[in-house]
């Protein structure tokens, strides 16, 4: 491979790890630039709304003139085929492979392959299949809400519950933990390695930490889809097969919500759990006098230093327990906003393996706010992962931001966010209720 394609193919990824969009991440061993693996977070109001689709890339010699070979690797170990365009064995048929006008061009990269594949996944992805684009008879409408309603349900059960199953070591049957280290590859891993010749008994999962943080902003979203598919269809129901679909390349199976949202809830308590080990492990750490319990404890100085001299925001931070993987920050509302008056405690759980694995904030102060979950899990972003002042400006920026743009992707409290877009009376409700809870912080 040319030395030209090497550092194009890596000033794309870089672009895209820097880059704002939190619908696309991309990953590739440190000595292999040619084999990317990216993943796809589902789009909002579609039925793969925030689902985790993986994609291998592999960059010929040839490119940018030619176009890398695409695989789509969720798939159900070669079982589900996800779009009429992204085939079950893995193949993703995409526009520039078609008529004349559509072939590739060397102006395209990777961040458009990506949000090329992205733009197939559509609120009505039916209309994908060739021949099928207006389609309006009454079986063809059926056949489009079917479609869709069996999508929903493999985007959860496929996307998200096994790979967050895979990620944690949970039996899917009886949901007990079968071991800590995680050390067996996904369905993901193991169709790239196949597809691209990899004999690294080490699997790669670069997305393993993101995909957990993720989760976590989106549970409420998740169990508020089950909720919604519960009325709809019954456990037990049959999918309905599309005229595209052939055996060996379509979406089979059955309806069962009552199982998924017992398997979503036992992965968001082992995650808690998991949380709270880290600590537990930290102690251990900081007995030991490891490097990550030295680093925590000088940003630790360090930031509570920086905002003794910063007049703009008043915080105490502190160790629980005197352990240096868990903090205790009280933010007190800033004067004439919303938040003015309040008192609210969060906490940042620090894994052992920070900064590989980015902390875990949760308000413990009861919030009503359409960035802060239900269980209080804050939706952020942070300028530097391993720069732990940076988690705590990018909460607190999050938290104080009057006119935010509007982005579905940072809603994990779906009641608040409803209210907060809704009308102007919507609006009031909202503001009278994060007010509520303003006042009972102080109480």
């Amino acid at each position: 491979m040319s030395n030209h394609s090497i550092i194009r193919i890596a000033r794309e990824m870089s672009d895209i790890q820097k880059g704002p969009d939190l619908s696309l991440a991309v990953a590739c061993r440190d000595i292999d630039v040619r084999n990317v693996k990216a993943i796809i977070i589902g789009p909002p109001d579609t039925p793969y709304e925030f689902g985790f689709f993986e994609f291998a890339l592999k960059f010929g010699k040839d490119y940018p003139g030619k176009a890398p070979s695409v695989v789509a690797t969720t798939t159900n170990g070669g079982r589900c085929r996800f779009n009429p365009n992204i085939y079950a064995q893995g193949k993703v048929c995409l526009t520039w492979r078609g008529e004349r006008g559509e072939e590739w061009s060397s102006a395209q990269g990777l961040e458009s392959i990506l949000i090329s594949i992205q733009s197939l996944m559509s609120s009505n992805p039916y209309e994908n299949e060739p021949g099928f684009e207006t389609a309006n008879d009454e079986s063809d409408k059926k056949n489009q809400k079917d479609y869709v309603a069996k999508i929903r349900h493999e985007t959860l059960r496929i996307s998200v519950i096994q790979r967050m199953e895979d990620y944690l070591d949970i039996s899917p049957i009886t949901g007990a933990v079968i071991s800590s280290a995680g050390v067996l590859g996904s369905d993901s891993d193991d169709e790239m390695d196949k597809t691209f010749g990899e004999d690294s008994t080490i699997a790669f999962e670069p997305f393993r930490d993101m995909c957990k943080r993720r989760f976590m902003w989106y549970y409420d979203s998740y169990l508020l889809a089950i909720n919604k598919a519960k009325s709809e269809v019954k456990d037990g129901q049959q999918f309905t097969r599309m005229p595209f679909e052939c055996p060996g390349n379509g979406m089979d199976g059955k309806f069962n919500y009552t199982e998924l949202e017992r398997r979503l809830r036992t992965i968001r308590k082992t995650l808690d759990e998991e949380t709270e080990r880290w600590a537990e492990e930290g102690l251990l750490q900081t007995k030991k006098e490891s490097g990550v319990a030295a680093n925590l404890q000088r940003q630790y100085e360090q930031v509570v230093e920086a905002y003794k001299k910063d007049r703009t925001v008043t915080l105490d931070i502190e160790f629980v327990d005197k352990n240096p993987f868990v903090w205790a920050i009280t933010y007190f509302g800033r004067p004439m906003t919303n938040l003015d008056g309040g008192l609210f405690r969060i906490k940042l759980s620090f894994s052992p393996r920070f900064p590989d694995e980015h902390p875990r904030a949760k308000f413990e102060t009861p919030l009503f706010h359409h960035r802060i979950a239900a269980d209080g899990t804050p939706c952020y972003t942070p300028k530097r992962p391993d720069d732990v002042k940076t988690h705590i400006e990018a909460i607190i920026e999050a938290l104080e931001e009057e006119s935010p743009p509007y982005d579905p992707r940072t809603m994990v409290n779906p009641e608040a966010a409803k209210l907060f877009w809704g009308s102007a009376d919507d609006k009031k409700l909202y503001n009278r209720k994060l007010r509520r809870a303003v006042q009972r912080s102080m109480e």
